[in-house]
């Protein structure tokens, strides 16, 4: 039969190849014989299952275990590590089955002798394709294992070099990052936004909600340069415009995090937003400053006070919480030092719409043409080939920035 085989499920589409850095390079299992058709599928790799069994007894074991709860943050690290664990054993549990029933298909397409173009054929090779994009599903959850992953993110844009231009393009990116939000069936939620002198905003934070928000949105951390003809330039001459992108877990248990009503400055004011009959006229919104360590945070979405505050603190204490984790690394590996100056030298990702179209990741160097696509929120080939690549936090002298 001349069509799609066993084999051609691990074997990387003309999309993969063009969005990933580099196709998939996992162990597959081994298919069983006709004589052996119900003997275990042998796999290596994240396919190992037993490896992830032991793991999750373990995990168990410790949870049966007397004065488990004594240290609450631990304890939930372990219930989520075993959660996570036992649904990614699910997904390639139920990942082998299907592919031992494709087998059985194509050994009685190959039997009876069916034609490449025949109803039967073309239902086979449908059901190859879904298997790969399943086994790409699986291989990304299996990055996902940092304590915070499955956590939601809270995301902050900053305009950077480049004046008027570069607060219009934080306004794109916001609205960027609110498409890849929808597209990922993630609840966005407007946090804080500050319009610019002349257009665009200068900053703004927004909280998603969804799983794994942070593990995924993690890898947006750093600075995004755009290239383009400025609407703003009577000249119609091209500039180059910078925006930080910051993005911090939100911590479900922020009992670690201590902080000292004398640390910190709390300071209301009216909410910002972009004008229009829903403007508070009440000064609702809420900035809190930790004096200790100078970090800010602010919230305005909501119209209590109250309500503002409590969720202005939250963010506090995520921020407090990653910078303390940055602490713990090593010079080079901190998140904080990499981001660096809002400036040229500095980004990951560059941004050329004019005099070629062209979005390309520094860290990876996965790019794209399609630049309406990525502004309309496909960022998916993006955040993958970040994962595959191992989660590199500085961008890669081998890869050329485009001018």
């Amino acid at each position: 039969m001349a069509a799609v085989t066993y084999a051609a499920l691990f074997q990387p589409t003309a999309n993969q190849r063009d969005s990933f850095l580099q196709p998939c390079s996992l162990p597959r299992p081994v298919p069983t014989s006709k004589k052996s058709r119900n003997a275990p599928v042998s796999c290596g790799g994240f396919f190992n299952v037993d490896r992830k069994r032991h793991e999750i007894e373990a995990l168990e074991a410790q949870m049966a275990q007397e004065g488990f709860w004594d240290n609450q943050n631990a304890a939930r690290d372990v219930i989520n590590r075993a959660n996570q664990l036992k649904k990614l054993v699910n997904g390639i549990v139920d990942f082998q089955k299907k592919v031992e029933d494709a087998e059985v298909m194509a050994d009685l397409l190959d039997e009876e002798g069916v034609q490449e173009n025949s109803p039967e054929a073309q239902e086979f090779d449908a059901t190859v394709l879904a298997l790969r994009d399943v086994l790409d599903e699986l291989e990304i959850q299996s990055f996902l294992t940092e304590p915070h992953d499955h956590c939601n993110a809270i995301l902050s844009i900053h305009a950077g070099a480049g004046g008027t231009e570069s607060c219009d393009w934080a306004d794109m990116l916001l609205r960027m990052y609110t498409r890849w939000a929808e597209r990922r069936g993630w609840e966005v939620d407007i946090q804080e936004i500050a319009p610019g002198e002349e257009a665009g905003i200068t900053r703004a934070t927004m909280l998603l909600k969804g799983p794994n928000a942070y593990g995924f949105a993690k890898a947006e951390r750093g600075v995004h340069r755009l290239v383009r003809i400025s609407p703003f330039d009577a000249n119609k001459r091209r500039h180059t415009s910078f925006c930080a992108v910051d993005v911090i877990a939100e911590i479900e248990d922020d009992t670690e995090i201590e902080i000292k009503d004398e640390d910190i400055k709390i300071e209301t004011f009216r909410s910002s937003g972009k004008g229009g009959q829903h403007t508070q006229k009440n000064d609702t919104a809420v900035r809190i400053t930790h004096l200790p360590t100078g970090i800010v945070s602010a919230c305005q979405n909501e119209r209590s006070q109250a309500k503002n505050k409590e969720q202005a603190m939250k963010i506090l204490k995520a921020r407090i919480w990653e910078k303390k984790q940055d602490e713990k690394r090593s010079e080079q590996e901190k998140y904080y030092g990499e981001k660096g100056e809002i400036g040229w030298g500095n980004q990951i990702r560059s941004y050329v719409f004019q005099p070629y179209q062209m979005v390309k990741d520094l860290r990876t160097g996965v790019e794209t043409g399609n630049i309406q696509a990525v502004m309309d929120g496909d960022l998916d080939r993006f955040v993958h080939g970040w994962l595959r690549a191992g989660c590199p936090r500085q961008r890669s002298k081998e890869i050329a920035i485009e001018e």
